[in-house]
């Protein structure tokens, strides 16, 4: 498959740059994944399309305010540092801008001293690792130094950091907020839980290979970058206990959609307690083996997002919904609106 065949056009004032005042006031787009039929929605509804006995899969982590400005030591020349992934003993793996200037050896420091990162590598996808040093907890010094990391397609300012985080955020360790989660408040879900739906939690630590662009013509050639994920015993006992009964297992968001068919896909289909790295790459042709539905938000063109959700629907499928959704104009993206694809039944049927 062509990198061209995910392609659309999108007006660039459907990209929502700010969150709606009300997490939940977003439209919600339901598709049909044997038909393609549409429905336009308000993101409430979802209550309507949620049946007792299911389970919602959402995950759990927490963003970190993971960019970073400071001045290069030598040159006092001004370099931004993104926090991607954590490797242990202080040391990050970056994406650092610009990259020219930073090689092994460089020395940034952030707010007057307070941290210095000195560069101890430069890594195949262009990023930079880094070797921090600071006194105290490294996280407390963050808090203060750090800004929330928004996406590059969003240019205005946000006036509050903690909606750029969902509200069942815990494990921190993210560098971008897993964002089918952003419409959902806390009123919302006791409501699911009150219909009988089984609410879930997992981690996954939103990194470079969620946002990384294809940058090959054939997507079979392109290469994820590991993201780390965890499934407690909890969780995954869980979520065996709603298949074993029939149930529906309905992900929120790209990145338990990946956790999950991770951890199927390496135990013969069972969802099983587990942790580490994983690269998977889901297109058109792979078969789905833990969930059933999922929400998720309205994503790049050519982006590995969208061939996520082809795989579930299909490439048709998916880019006609979103030409509905250019044409009724959706908000995209991050701080936009979402979409459903409804679970199919036993029988084959969409509920």
């Amino acid at each position: 498959m062509n990198i061209e065949d995910f392609d659309f056009h999108l007006p660039e004032e459907l990209i929502a740059q700010t969150p709606l005042k009300d997490r939940t006031s977003s439209r919600l787009m339901v598709v049909d994944r044997e038909t393609g039929q549409v429905e336009d929605r308000q993101f409430p509804d979802i209550l309507g399309y949620l049946q007792e006995g299911d389970c919602l899969v959402l995950n759990d982590t927490k963003v970190l305010p993971a960019r970073l400005l400071g001045t290069k030591e030598e040159t006092g020349a001004a370099i931004e540092v993104l926090l991607l992934t954590d490797k242990g003993g202080d040391e990050w793996e970056t994406l650092a801008k610009p990259a020219k200037r930073v090689k092994p050896g460089t020395v940034v420091t952030f707010g007057d001293g307070l941290l210095k990162a000195v560069c101890t590598g430069v890594s195949d996808h262009g990023g930079r690792t880094f070797k921090f040093e600071y006194d105290g907890i490294f996280y407390e010094v963050l808090d203060r130094l750090g800004e929330m990391p928004l996406p590059p397609y969003i240019h205005e300012k946000l006036d509050d950091q903690d909606r750029y985080q969902t509200v069942f955020a815990r494990e921190r360790g993210s560098a971008a907020a897993p964002t089918a989660g952003l419409h959902f408040t806390e009123e919302l879900l006791e409501r699911i839980r009150e219909k009988g739906v089984e609410i879930v939690f997992i981690t996954l630590h939103v990194g470079l290979g969620t946002f990384r662009p294809v940058s090959v013509d054939s997507i079979e050639e392109h290469e994820m970058h590991s993201e780390y994920y965890s499934v407690s015993e909890e969780a995954a006992s869980s979520i065996r206990r709603v298949k074993a009964a029939g149930g529906r297992v309905i992900a929120v968001g790209t990145t338990s959609t990946r956790t999950l068919e991770t951890i199927a896909s390496e135990h013969g289909g069972e969802i099983v307690a587990a942790g580490g790295w994983t690269s998977i790459f889901i297109y058109p042709g792979y078969e789905y083996k833990a969930i059933d539905g999922l929400i998720t938000n309205f994503h790049l063109p050519k982006s590995t997002l969208i061939m996520l959700v082809s795989a579930l629907a299909s490439k048709e499928i998916i880019l006609d919904a979103y030409k509905h959704a250019v044409e009724e104009q959706y908000r995209f993206f991050s701080f936009g609106d979402a979409m459903f694809i409804k679970p199919t039944d036993r029988k084959g049927r969409t509920e």
